[in-house]
This record gives C-alpha cells, structure tokens and sequence, in this order.
C-alpha cells in the first residue's frame, strides 16, 4: 500500500525515506518509523502507516510499539553500565550474586557467560504461563532451579525467552533495584527517551497494537528454503529451539496491557524508532545535548565477541558480545563493527561506532523473520549506501 510518510531526513539519507515507503509499498508494512543518528545528530526521523496492525488511526509522531528482542540490546546497558561503575564484576560467578543460581552443576557461570548466551540455559522443564513469566518470581526460580543443556561456558545457544528472568534476577540481586527500573531512571530519563521496559500506565494510551502478518505475494522476495536442520529444529517440539522459544507456553498476549507492564527485559520493551537510534548514539559516543551512557572502554566492551559459531538454539551461525548481537550472516547489521539486536518478526536497533551511526526501527507487523527481517535489511542497504556516500 501506499502511505503519507511523515518526518524529517537530512540531505544524504534520502535512500532510507525511499527504502521506507518500499516497505509499505512493496514488503507489507503497515505501521512503522525507522530513525537514524550519524555522529550524535538525528539524521532521519519517519513514520508512517496506522498505529495499529489492523487499525485505521494513523501512526503518530510519538506511536511507540513493542520491539520484542530488540529490547535485549536495551536491556544489556544495565549490566555494563553496572559494570563500568564497578558494581558488577563479568568475571565472577553468577552465584556470587545470587546464590541459588549455583544449583545443578551452574557454580562456575560467570556473569559473562550469561550476558553472551553460554549459560547453557535457554529453555526450561516446564514452560511457564504468561502470569508466572511476568510476577517477578516463578522465572528467576525457574532458571536457577534449571540444570543447564550443556556445560556452561562451553558453548553458545540463544536464550530467547529465559534472558528475562536471568538478567533481571542478575541485577536484582547485584543492586536491589530491577532492570526496568534502572533503565528509566539512570538511561531513559537523562537522555529523554522514549523507551520503557515496563510500560507506565500514563503511557498506554501511545502505543499501537501489533498483529502477525505475511509478506504480500507481489513482495518479490527470493524464494529461498530453509536449511533442512533449522527448519526441521523449528517444527520438532523436543528440540531445543522450539523449547527456547515456548519457555513462555501458551505465547503470551502482547497487546495485554498486563504483559506490557511488566518487566521482561528479553522481549515487551516499548519504545519509539527515535529512542532505539538515540540510544545506540549515546552508546558509542555523545549525543546533541552532550549526553553519553559508556565510556570508550564500555563501548568498546559492548562490541567485543564472546560467542561466535554455531548456535543451539538458533541452528545457524551467530556472534554475541555482552548482551549484543554482532554484525555476521544471520543477523547483517551495518558492518563488521556494528552491535545491537535484532526483535523476532520485524524491529532493529543498533549502533556502529566506526560510521558513527545509531539506528533504530519499528514495525507493528510481526513477519516470521527471526534475525533478518527483509523491511530491516532493506533500510540498512540503503542507510550503508548513505553513509558511504556522505
């Protein structure tokens, strides 16, 4: 469909404006924003389409939209900037924190470990239910009650649902203060973004409703067939894929405003496009007003690979650093120095320090893609072709 794209772009970017309005043109979008920092000022700002998947009202500029696991790379400045201020220690054990954690064979996980998904601990016995999964509770008891699927440490596997209650028990027990909580006070607040893990109720009144959604035919996308191994691991209920996936069983409603206001930090973080890219700007340098979130030493941090090769759970190819996903085929981001993360079905948000870039996009319809959204991909070649251009 075609749709009044609203915002601004700076002379340069225009590719990414025409990449966007092909998104709902060519690739079904039908509510979006994608924004663009370069060397800390707002380069590309637009949104378009409805606010909700299947709704009428237009998107608004301040529309924010659950971003599902690009809330992971959000979610990862906690544990660094705890680190970077000497409260949390990535080489100690995570039991040194939180002491139950160390049943089942787990009293050698570092907290590096954990951030780079090697904990070994991806899915659970039993899936929890959408209420366990969000009181606070069940989950960190779940996971530290957990034997591991493989020797910590040793290997590396998505934790796709199990990030949540790991993370948050993490910096609970390091600070006495929750992940989400951290986030609004010492990150979202200082730098005004537009960004909650643990939506405020003051704030529902903003976002839109999101809605799963397949490609339109005339698309034009390659007809491509998966690899037989990662489709076979995504249909079989054993494997270790399908069981990271429903650690949460049944799929929790993610328009329920209960599920938005808790507070999971591997998936129901809600913000807006501008937030992601403002965010990953001050991860890697200063922003306009002069605000920052890491040192060069934490940045440098952020972008370090600590897992890389085949993954568990995800059965292709990928790279970690702490609480990021890198730059690599599975999941292309802008270069080889670029760090953020993906969300299953459609955002992105990342930075790359080299080009001086934070990116960020949003989508209120869920695709089937995992790591490569083609809406996403198709911003980032024309962001790539952009800012070598400028």
């Amino acid at each position: 469909m075609r749709v009044d794209i609203q915002g601004v772009v700076t002379e340069g970017f225009e590719p990414v404006r025409d990449a966007f309005a092909r998104n709902f043109e060519v690739l079904g979008d039908r509510g979006a924003a994608v924004a663009v920092y370069r060397d800390g000022r707002k380069v590309v700002d637009l949104w378009g389409g409805t606010k909700d998947a299947n709704g009428t009202e237009p998107w608004a500029e301040d529309t924010a939209q659950i971003v599902r696991s690009a809330t992971k790379g959000v979610a990862a400045a906690v544990p660094l900037l705890l680190h970077q201020r000497g409260l949390l220690d990535l080489d100690a054990p995570v039991g040194s924190y939180w002491p139950e954690f160390k049943a089942g064979g787990k009293d050698r996980t570092l907290v590096r470990d954990l951030l780079a998904h090697r904990a070994g601990l991806p899915a659970l016995e039993r899936g929890l239910t959408a209420a366990e999964a969000a009181d606070g509770v069940s989950g960190p008891r779940a996971v530290a009650a957990q034997q591991p699927f493989w020797e910590p440490g040793t290997g590396h596997g998505y934790h796709a649902q199990t990030y949540s209650w790991l993370l948050s028990e993490l910096v609970l027990r390091a600070t006495g203060r929750t992940v989400g909580g951290i986030l609004a006070e010492e990150i979202a607040e200082p730098l005004g973004l537009e960004f909650w893990i643990g939506l405020p109720e003051t704030e529902a009144h903003r976002v839109g409703r999101v809605a799963p959604v397949d490609p339109p035919q005339s698309a034009g996308l390659l007809k491509t067939r998966p690899r037989r191994n990662v489709s076979e691991a995504y249909a079989d209920p054993r494997s270790l894929t399908r069981r990271a996936f429903a650690a949460i069983d049944p799929l929790p409603d993610e328009n329920d405003p209960a599920y938005r206001a808790a507070e999971l930090p591997a998936s129901n973080g809600i913000g807006t496009a501008r937030a992601l890219a403002r965010f990953y700007a001050a991860a890697i340098g200063v922003v306009e007003d002069g605000a920052r979130i890491f040192t060069p030493a934490t940045t440098a941090l952020a972008g370090k690979e600590l897992s890389a090769g085949p993954d568990r759970v995800l059965v292709v190819g990928t790279r970690f650093g702490p609480g990021y996903m890198l730059h690599g085929p599975a999941s292309p981001l802008l270069s080889p120095a670029s760090f953020g993360h993906p969300g299953r079905g459609g955002s992105l948000a990342f930075a790359d320090p080299e080009a001086g870039i934070g990116f960020g996009y949003v989508t209120n319809a869920h695709a089937k893609s995992v790591t490569a959204d083609p809406r996403a991909q198709n911003l980032v070649r024309a962001l790539r072709a952009a800012a070598s251009a400028s």
